[in-house]
């Protein structure tokens, strides 16, 4: 069960997310446009976010942005327009999730069923502790979190999978398809241009504070260039 703030202008939409995603066990409160999500999110957070584009006030993109300014929540986005720039600035901002309406209950059940598979995991990976480090790079797996030089990085929720999957082997070069399939197994739909987006922000964000630790190989996938042994990062 999670807490879930459903954000969208349409009392239709809303009604049709919150008998899907009660049915699924999950706790729904709403908001009918930005300025109230930002109000809800303020005064009792969120597991997750399901949140509209196409808003009056204050628009999900808009409301995407102040909340990743000082949290990492996952949000999955819903819009009326399937287009690909759309989703890329969506995943540029920090979404987790896009979904185009209209959409099926089941679907979007699925999808948010998966984003808080990752966001909370199970108690058998709860009891498994660890710590994995890569030279300056600390990624703590229970706590969901990460230093880069000693200095916080502040991670999506897919972001941080998407790291994690990099970590398995110091020098390996993932393709996307090996990053999608050790992130999150099998069976998930997750296109080129979307890795490349996410695997964007992890770089912009890593460069606040030392070299880029990711190396693109052409043609291939991603490589971590992080020195085990010397503590530092490649160029």
């Amino acid at each position: 069960m999670a807490n879930i703030l459903v954000v969208d202008d349409d009392a239709h939409i809303r009604d049709v997310v919150r008998f899907a995603l009660e049915k699924a066990g999950h706790v729904i409160r709403e908001a009918e446009d930005g300025r109230a999500a930002l109000e809800a999110w303020a005064a009792s957070g969120a597991d997750l976010i399901v949140l509209d584009i196409l808003m009056p006030e204050t628009d999900g993109l808009d409301v995407c942005r102040q909340i990743r300014q000082s949290d990492d929540v996952p949000i999955l986005f819903l819009s009326s327009r399937d287009e690909e720039l759309d989703r890329v600035l969506g995943l540029e901002l920090g979404a987790d999730d896009y979904l185009t309406k209209p959409f099926s209950p089941r679907e979007l059940v699925a999808r948010v069923k998966g984003i808080l598979r990752r966001t909370q995991p199970s108690e058998s990976k709860r009891k498994a502790t660890q710590t994995i480090e890569r030279g300056a790079l600390r990624v703590d797996v229970d706590r969901h979190t990460c230093t880069w030089f000693g200095e916080a990085v502040v991670l999506t929720v897919t972001e941080f999978d998407l790291l994690h999957a990099m970590l398995g082997m110091a020098g390996k070069v993932y393709t996307r398809d090996e990053i999608v399939e050790r992130a999150y197994g099998h069976g998930h739909h997750i296109t080129d241009r979307t890795v490349d987006s996410h695997i964007r922000r992890i770089r912009k964000k890593f460069k606040v504070h030392g070299p880029d630790p990711i190396e693109t190989v052409y043609g291939l996938g991603y490589r971590l260039i992080v020195d085990p042994e010397a503590g530092d990062a490649g160029a």
